[in-house]
C-alpha cells in the first residue's frame, strides 16, 4: 500500500490525538477507521483508480481521512477549499474533474460525476504510471492560476524520514502545498494537528492558547495583521517554540516587530512551491532574512541572479501553461536573490520588479518602509507606466485612521525621506478601505485600485 509508513505511524499512536476538530479530538484509531469507512465508499461509488476526483473542504477529520483513502487507491486528487468557491467551475474543468467529493460542514459526505473525460496528455500519462497525482492551483496572485501536476509518489518520499512529533496548527489552506505538507509532515511523524474554520488572528490565538500548539506555519501577511490586531496580549503562547513563515517576501520591519513581541519564539523561513514542494530550510537566525535551503532530493542554482531548483519530487508540467523547465530540467522559480555563502535572500519576484528608469525597485522593501508608520494597516506596492521614466511607484494603502490622501502624502515623503532613495518613494498613493491579500493570505498586488485618487 502506497500509504502503509503512514498506517504503521497511527497503528503506533492508536490513543494519541492526531487531530483536533472543532473543540474536539480525534484519535489515530478514529482516522483509522474513517480512512477504512472512506475506501468502502469510493469502492461503492466506483472509483477506480487513476480517475480525476476533486476533493473540496477545509481540514476535518473526513476531509484527511478521505485525502488518505484516495492516495490510497491511487486516484488524482484536486483539493479545492471555499477561497476559490468563484473559480471552482473552472479548475473543475481546467483539471478534467471527472468526480466531486464534497465534505460539508458537518464532516459529510457527497460523492457526483461530473461527466468530464481526461483528455489532458500530462493525465493520460499519470493514469499510465498507475500513480497517485495531486493537481495544486497556484495563488494567481500576479496573473492567472496555474495547475501544478503532481506524481504523489516521489512527493510522498520526504515524509518516510522521521523527524519530531509536534502540536502543529493547520494554518495553511488544505488546497495549499504548505497545507499539504503540513498534514503530511503532522501525520507521518505521530503529531496532532489543530484545525481552524476561522483564520482571524483572534480565532488563531485562542487556539494556539486553547490546544498548546507549538508551531505555527504561516504568512507574513498574517503575522502583519497578528500584531495590529494586538489579539496575542492577553493569551498564553507559552507551548509556542517555533513560527514558520512564507508563500511571499517577509518585510524586515514586520519581523523585527514580531521578534519584539515573542522574544521565545524561533522563526525560520521556508521556501516552497506548488511546482517543487517545500524544501528543507535554515535560517541564519531569527532575525535574519538569510536562509539556507535544499535538502535531499533538492538542489539549487543562480541563473542571471534568479533561483533555480532541480527537484526529483518537482511536477510533472502545468495543465494550463508552457513548462517552465529549463532542457537540462531545472525549474525556473522567477524569484530574484541574493547570495551569502550557502544562504540566500530573497528580493522580490522577476515579474514584480519595479524599473525606474533603470533602477530597480523591490515591492516588498518599499511596503515594509510604509508599514512602519503609524496608522498604516495594510499596503500593497507595484510599478504603474509612465512615459519618461519606464515605471512609477504606486501604493494602495489602507489606513486606520480619517487621514486626507494629501495629508497621508505629506506625512510619508517626510517619514521616508531618511528610509528610501528618492526613486524609491512612492509618486502615486491610492487610499482603500480594505485588506489586500485573498483568501490564503497572501499579498495580492495585481488587483485593480477600487478606491480613489
Amino acid at each position: 500500500m502506497l500509504i502503509t509508513f503512514l498506517l504503521n505511524q497511527f497503528e503506533s499512536n492508536l490513543k494519541n490525538d492526531a487531530l483536533v476538530w472543532q473543540d474536539r479530538a480525534y484519535s489515530y484509531g478514529d482516522l483509522l477507521d474513517l480512512i477504512r469507512s472512506h475506501q468502502s465508499s469510493l469502492a461503492n461509488h466506483n472509483i477506480r483508480p487513476g480517475s480525476i476526483v476533486s476533493l473540496e473542504a477545509d481540514f476535518s477529520p473526513s476531509s484527511v481521512a478521505m485525502l488518505l483513502a484516495l492516495i490510497d487507491n491511487r486516484n488524482v486528487i484536486v483539493p479545492l477549499t471555499d477561497s476559490v468557491k468563484d473559480k471552482r467551475d473552472e479548475f473543475r474543468e481546467i483539471a478534467n474533474v471527472e468526480y466531486v467529493v464534497e465534505i460539508k460542514a458537518n464532516d459529510d459526505v457527497s460523492f457526483q460525476g461530473t461527466g468530464h473525460k481526461v483528455d489532458h496528455q500530462l493525465l493520460q500519462e499519470l493514469q499510465g504510471r498507475n500513480h497517485p497525482g495531486l493537481i495544486l492551483f497556484s495563488s494567481g496572485s500576479t496573473g492567472k492560476s496555474k495547475a501544478a501536476v503532481h506524481d504523489l509518489v516521489p512527493l510522498l518520499e520526504k515524509f518516510k524520514v522521521p523527524r519530531k512529533s509536534k502540536r502543529i496548527l493547520t494554518f495553511l489552506l488544505f488546497d495549499h502545498i504548505g497545507g499539504f505538507n503540513t498534514i503530511m509532515y503532522s501525520l507521518s511523524n505521530g503529531g496532532c494537528a489543530i484545525t481552524v474554520s476561522d483564520r482571524t488572528p483572534e480565532h488563531v490565538c485562542a487556539a494556539i492558547e486553547k490546544y498548546k500548539a507549538e508551531i505555527l506555519p504561516t504568512s507574513p501577511t498574517f503575522l502583519n495583521l497578528l500584531l495590529l490586531s494586538e489579539s496575542y496580549k492577553d493569551k498564553d503562547f507559552s507551548s509556542l517554540e517555533l513560527v514558520t513563515y512564507g508563500t511571499e517576501m517577509m518585510p524586515e520591519s514586520t519581523l523585527t516587530r514580531f521578534r519584539a513581541a515573542f522574544p521565545q519564539v524561533t522563526m525560520q523561513q521556508t521556501y516552497g512551491l506548488s511546482e517543487v514542494g517545500i524544501l528543507r530550510s535554515k535560517s541564519e537566525s531569527s532575525d535574519s532574512l538569510w536562509v539556507k535551503i535544499g535538502g535531499e532530493g533538492y538542489e539549487t542554482r543562480i541563473r542571471d541572479g534568479m533561483l533555480e531548483i532541480k527537484a526529483k519530487a518537482a511536477m510533472m508540467g502545468y495543465l494550463n501553461a508552457p513548462s517552465p523547465f529549463t532542457e537540462d530540467g531545472w525549474f525556473k522559480t522567477g524569484d530574484v536573490v541574493e547570495v551569502k555563502g550557502d544562504f540566500f535572500r530573497f528580493l522580490g519576484r522577476k515579474s514584480e520588479i519595479i524599473n525606474i528608469g533603470g533602477e530597480k525597485v523591490y515591492p516588498a522593501e518599499v511596503e515594509g518602509a510604509l508599514q512602519e508608520m503609524d496608522g498604516v494597516l495594510d499596503v500593497a506596492v507595484a510599478g504603474e507606466p509612465h512615459a519618461i521614466m519606464g515605471h512609477i511607484v504606486t501604493a494602495r494603502v489602507r489606513l486606520n485612521s480619517e487621514e486626507t490622501q494629501k495629508e497621508f502624502r505629506v506625512r510619508m515623503k517626510k517619514f521616508l525621506k531618511d528610509k528610501l532613495p528618492a526613486y524609491k518613494i512612492p509618486q502615486k498613493i491610492i487610499l482603500e478601505d480594505h485588506s489586500f491579500h485573498g483568501g490564503r493570505f497572501k499579498k495580492m498586488r495585481g488587483q485593480s485600485a477600487s478606491g480613489h485618487n
